[in-house]
C-alpha cells in the first residue's frame, strides 16, 4: 500500500485552501437546513406531541439533526465535489503528476470529508447548546459520534462517485439514499414503536440509523450493549467501503 499520510496531508490542505474562498458560501444551505427542521418541526409539530420517549419533541430530533448535519458535510464533499475535481479540473491528474499516489488521494480527501463533517455538526451541536437543547456535559461524547457520522458517509458517497458515468446520477444518490435515510433513521420517530420485528431487522442496515441512536445515547446518558452494535456497523461498513474505494481510485487514476 503506497500511502503517505504527509502527502495526504498536502490533499487536505489544497482543499481546505480552497473551501476558504468560498466557506460562507458553502456554510450557510448545508448548515441552516438541519435549523430549518429543528424548529419547523419541533416547535411546530412539537406543539402537538406531548412528548416522545419521555422528552419534548424538539429535544427529541435535536441529535439526531446533528448526524443530519455532519452526513450532510461530508456528503458534499464527496459527491459533486469530488466528481468535478475528477472529471472537469483534471486536479488528481495533475497531483500525481508529484509524488502523490492515488491512495494519498483518497486518503486526503476522506479526511477533508471528516473535517467538513465536524464543521457543520459541530457548530449544529453549538446551537443546541445554547438553546439548552443538548445537556452538558453528556452530550459531549455526540463530539465523537461526529467524525464518525462523517467517516461513514465519506466512505458511501466517495464509492459511489468512484463508480458513476456523469454527474447526472447523483440525484439518485441524493433523491433514493440520503432523503430515505433522513426520514426513517429513528431521527424523528421511534422505528421500535412503529416497526414490526421484521421490518426492524431491515432497518439495521441503513447507514444513519447508527449514528443517530449514538447521538440519541449521548445525548440522554443511557448507553447501552447496542452502543457496541452501532460503532461496530459504523467503523466496519466504513472500512470495507473505502477498501473497494482504493481499488476503484487506483483504476480510474492510474488507467
Amino acid at each position: 500500500m503506497s500511502f503517505s499520510p504527509a502527502y495526504a496531508l498536502a490533499v487536505w490542505r489544497r482543499n481546505a485552501a480552497m473551501y476558504r474562498r468560498t466557506w460562507k458560501w458553502n456554510l450557510l444551505p448545508n448548515f441552516f437546513e438541519p435549523v430549518f427542521y429543528l424548529f419547523s418541526l419541533g416547535i411546530g409539530v412539537g406543539a402537538y406531541i406531548s412528548e416522545m420517549q419521555g422528552l419534548s419533541y424538539i429535544a427529541f430530533i435535536a441529535p439526531g439533526l446533528v448526524c443530519v448535519a455532519a452526513m450532510n458535510g461530508a456528503s458534499y464533499e464527496v459527491t459533486y465535489n469530488i466528481f468535478v475535481r475528477l472529471t472537469f479540473e483534471k486536479a488528481y491528474d495533475a497531483m500525481l503528476t508529484t509524488p502523490i499516489e492515488p491512495d494519498d488521494i483518497l486518503g486526503g480527501e476522506v479526511l477533508w470529508a471528516v473535517t467538513r463533517a465536524c464543521i457543520y455538526g459541530g457548530c449544529f451541536l453549538v446551537v443546541l447548546a445554547l438553546f439548552g437543547l443538548a445537556p452538558l456535559p453528556s452530550s459531549l461524547w455526540a463530539l465523537l459520534v461526529i467524525p464518525l457520522t462523517g467517516l461513514l458517509f465519506a466512505a458511501i458517497g466517495i464509492t459511489f462517485s468512484l463508480r458513476i458515468p456523469n454527474i447526472d446520477s447523483f440525484s439518485f444518490y441524493f433523491t433514493l439514499f440520503l432523503t430515505p435515510l433522513f426520514l426513517f433513521s429513528d431521527v424523528f420517530f421511534p422505528l421500535r414503536e412503529r416497526l414490526s420485528p421484521a421490518w426492524l431487522w431491515v432497518a439495521e442496515a441503513l447507514p444513519l440509523l447508527h449514528p443517530v441512536r449514538l447521538a440519541r445515547a449521548a445525548f440522554t446518558g443511557q448507553f447501552s450493549l447496542v452502543v457496541l452494535w452501532d460503532i461496530g456497523y459504523s467503523l466496519g461498513l466504513s472500512c470495507l467501503l473505502l477498501i473497494w474505494a482504493r481499488r476503484s481510485v487506483r483504476r480510474r487514476l492510474t488507467n
